[in-house]
């Protein structure tokens, strides 16, 4: 996986490539990067490690996300519904 940001004919982001950046980030198994488990409540996602998260995120899939998106980044469902808006939007 590379740091480069997709071109903008990319309209939908891979769940799969999605769930094994927000597992590395945060070092652990993909596996428990459920599609509901809660960032901070089930997967233990402090300000810092969100902020990580939203940096790569931003960088990888070329959007930035405001204030009042991050506060719906919550579960990986949540996150990859918000990134293919932005991707949508963009495209």
């Amino acid at each position: 996986m590379t740091d480069t940001a997709r071109p903008a004919s990319v309209l939908t982001i891979d769940k799969e490539e999605l769930r094994g950046r927000i597992a590395t980030v945060l070092d652990i198994d993909p596996a428990e990067v459920t599609d509901d488990a809660h960032f901070a409540d089930d997967l233990e996602v402090d300000s810092l490690l969100a902020l990580e998260i939203t940096v790569r995120l931003e960088r990888e899939y070329g959007v930035k996300l405001d204030e009042k998106e991050l506060a719906a980044v919550t579960s990986l469902q949540a996150t990859y519904d918000l990134l293919n808006r932005k991707l949508r939007e963009q495209g």
